[in-house]
């Protein structure tokens, strides 16, 4: 059975409530995800690194080639293995992994074996960053207000990488996500009709920006 099962709505652990308004659901691509987040790729390319050595040192040790195929064979298979784990993960991930923008709050439901929500209403988000794929993939970080206890291993692959003194919540590896942030920075625009809310401006430049300069998005890229 899946999270799918426990809840009233998809992605979420209780209906919107009156007045409050879905804007967009979704979850990762998991290709993307197992390139960017698991690096399958990397892991495969350390095997033939690790395979081109040995057969350098043993032609220069004058092995007969015959010998190295043994040696050969296996590394690949397992490099096979850890290829297919990684990229079984990413599924996996990918899969239980529900994305949550409304006009008031982001919610990320994450977690394989154990499901945790994350409700992060706009009030608490002072910042926002988006960086673009050529693939047309891309994350959404978000920095939450100061105080908010987060767990980078937790969040882990849903934060922006390397920032371990204070994780950032990121969507990661969604499709479309150019036009997811310019919904989220309409949402956080409309927000700031309330006066309790702080609205982070720097998702906007997620929109196309003129080519006469450095790309806005491309400035956000990290």
């Amino acid at each position: 059975m899946s999270a799918d099962d426990f809840e009233p709505v998809t992605g979420l652990p209780e209906p919107l409530p009156p007045g409050e308004r879905l804007i967009w659901q979704g979850s990762p691509d998991w290709r993307a995800l197992a390139r960017r987040a698991f690096h399958w790729r990397m892991v495969c390319a350390y095997f033939a690194a690790i395979a081109a050595f040995r057969i350098v040192v043993g032609l220069a040790s004058g092995d007969p080639a015959s010998s190295l195929v043994g040696p050969l064979v296996a590394l690949g298979c397992v490099a096979a293995v850890a290829a297919a784990l990684l990229v079984g993960l990413a599924v996996i991930t990918a899969r239980s992994t529900v994305y949550t923008i409304t006009d008031k709050r982001v919610v990320l439901r994450i977690g394989v074996a154990l499901t945790i929500i994350l409700n992060l209403p706009f009030r608490r988000i002072d910042a926002a960053a988006v960086t673009l794929h050529g693939d047309g993939t891309g994350d959404i970080s978000l920095t939450t207000e100061k105080g908010t206890r987060l767990a980078f291993l937790s969040l882990w692959p849903h934060a922006r990488p390397w920032r371990l003194g204070r994780p950032e919540p990121t969507l990661r590896c969604i499709p479309e996500a150019a036009l997811v942030a310019r919904r989220l920075s309409e949402a956080l625009g409309a927000s700031a009709e309330d006066a309790t809310v702080r609205v982070p401006a720097a998702i906007a430049a997620a929109r196309p920006a003129p080519q006469t300069g450095p790309a806005v998005g491309a400035a956000l890229a990290t």
